[in-house]
């Protein structure tokens, strides 16, 4: 047994790899693409180009890993098959269960890599990816001059040469200086010249020959006093033999961005940093909802003013709020503060009064609203009545309305917002998971799949093996809208493409243990002649 287990898995590993790198490389080709106008005529150094692709490479080993696994099994049970290995090993007394166990093994042991890769080491490398690029995409285009066109890349000048000989020779020169912002009023004119750098590249020098320098103008104050008052400027000119200037290309260098400013998008996240960013998004949830719940009052002048009934989980909410809007003093400093006011009202005589004032005016109320119903609604009626008070009333309860709807509005997209966050950063907690499961979901289709078709190289396997990825990818792009925009569960739309494919491929196992022959032709005129004979059978009974 060890032999065959060795002659399996050593078929099967070779395969693996080559289809992993050739994999990659398809997957990073097609990626980087997307960013091919960044990165031409960059000047990009060798090392930050190496650098960029190693970080997507890494970024892109969710997706190559499960389409490697399925491309190799399938082509090794497919090679055993058809040069009748398989059959040899069954005619052994070894089970085709017991003969896919060296690659299960090793499928499982493929998916604890792939979620430590997953969760660790492609956070990272998109981390890492997605900052250079930024920094890439920030990056200044090389200095190239072409002749008959002005170039612009060096801040506060545009220069042009009307023809460019060999060893950085320059013909026609012109260089406007717009360091001041004042327009062209600073231009110099030569016949020759040339460009070179020194200081390690830091610095660009252009040496003119034979040409004059023009300046319209004088001292910049100056200059503003005589263009408010009208009055013509002066212009200055300049010949010269020999002239150079000297440019600095510190801003043709690649920046390096804080990576920690990217650290927060949810493809950059592991699972512990998912959790913790789930866990705020929750409680900052729970506490916009306690916030407008508490703010529902203020909105109306008459309506729900009683207290509003709120569930324990925002209890930590209102403890909080009410220890920041509302000091926390020692109860038996108020109680003696209490003590001591009442004494003093006591004292003065204050308190009885104001007891009997206010029963008095509530028992004055009470017997005008029993004896005559209609006082109250004659005094609204002549509220209403007096000049323009109608429409400055109806104008007053619209715009508090408008104003009530606005921040319902605003409070409610804020939410909204939240929830989304919440939403996607839980698909991605799960689609670490899922993504590792793939590879071994890939094996239970390509091994049983490669042993009932019995054709191995490049041909039958790489087209099946494109099907049943297409049927992959579709079904996570699927999932991931569905559970992104809420259609249905997080849960649901990460699992959903290796639940779909998990089905499928427990079906192939089951049918490759039977030695079903799914893709033979024969098979399916069995089949028809079944149905066939069964459809006659049905007809003559009807009849």
């Amino acid at each position: 047994m060890k032999k065959i287990d060795k002659l399996i898995i050593k078929a099967f590993l070779g395969p693996f790899f080559l289809t992993y790198l050739v994999v990659v490389f398809i997957l990073l080709t097609q990626h980087m693409l997307k960013y091919f106008e960044d990165l031409v005529g960059k000047d990009l150094e060798w090392f930050v180009l190496g650098q960029l692709l190693f970080d997507f490479a890494v970024f892109l080993t969710p997706i190559a890993l499960p389409l490697a696994v399925l491309l190799s099994s399938l082509m090794t049970f497919g090679n055993l098959g058809e040069h009748f290995e398989l059959t040899a090993i069954k005619s052994a007394g070894i089970s085709l269960l017991r003969a896919l166990q060296p690659i299960f093994i090793f499928s499982l042991l493929l998916t604890v890599f792939a979620f430590f890769s997953n969760n660790y080491f492609v956070p990272k490398a998109a981390l890492n990816a997605y900052s250079l690029l930024w920094d890439i995409k920030e990056k200044k285009p090389a200095l190239d001059l072409k002749a008959g066109a002005f170039y612009n890349g060096i801040e506060g000048f545009s220069i042009k040469t009307n023809y460019k000989g060999t060893d950085q020779q320059l013909y026609g020169v012109t260089i406007y200086d717009h360091r001041e912002g004042d327009g062209n009023k600073k231009v110099t004119l030569a016949d020759s010249g040339r460009m070179f750098t020194f200081n390690d590249g830091r610095y660009l020098a252009i040496e003119l020959y034979n040409g004059r320098s023009y300046m319209e103008g004088v001292a910049s104050e100056q200059s503003k006093t005589r263009r408010s008052s009208n009055k013509p400027e002066s212009l200055s000119r300049v010949k010269f033999s020999r002239t150079k200037y000297v440019f600095d290309l510190s801003s043709f260098d690649i920046g390096q961005t804080d990576p920690n400013l990217f650290a927060r998008n949810r493809i950059m996240r592991n699972l512990f940093e998912l959790n913790g960013d789930i866990d705020s998004l929750n409680e900052i949830q729970k506490e916009t909802r306690y916030k407008t719940l508490r703010g529902i009052q203020s909105y109306y002048t008459y309506e729900l003013k009683e207290e509003v009934d709120l569930d324990d989980q925002y209890k930590p909410f209102q403890q909080k709020l009410d220890s920041i809007s509302k000091p926390k003093i020692p109860e038996d400093v108020q109680l003696k503060e209490q003590l001591r006011r009442v004494e003093s009202e006591k004292q003065e005589g204050k308190l009885e009064d104001v007891i009997e004032k206010r029963i008095q005016l509530k028992n004055e109320m009470e017997a005008n609203f029993e004896n005559d119903p209609s006082f109250s609604i004659a005094k609204l009626d002549s509220f209403f009545n007096a000049p323009n008070q109608k429409r400055r009333v109806v104008d007053a309860a619209l715009t508090s309305a408008r104003q009530n709807k606005n921040k319902l509005e605003s409070q409610n997209t804020m939410l909204k917002n939240y929830i989304d966050n919440n939403r996607m950063y839980t698909f991605q907690w799960h689609k670490i998971l899922a993504d590792s499961l793939a590879c071994f979901v890939m094996f239970l289709i390509g091994a049983p799949l490669g042993a009932i078709i019995k054709k191995g190289g490049l041909g039958m396997p790489v087209l099946l093996s494109i099907v049943f990825f297409i049927l992959y990818y579709i079904l996570t792009m699927t999932g991931k809208k569905w559970g992104e925009y809420g259609v249905v569960d997080e849960f649901i739309g990460a699992w959903m493409a290796d639940a779909i494919l998990l089905v499928i491929g427990l079906f192939f196992l089951r049918q490759a243990r039977v030695d079903a022959r799914l893709f033979d032709s024969d098979f399916y005129a069995v089949v028809f002649s079944k149905l066939k004979a069964l459809w006659r059978k049905k007809a003559q009974n009807t009849n």
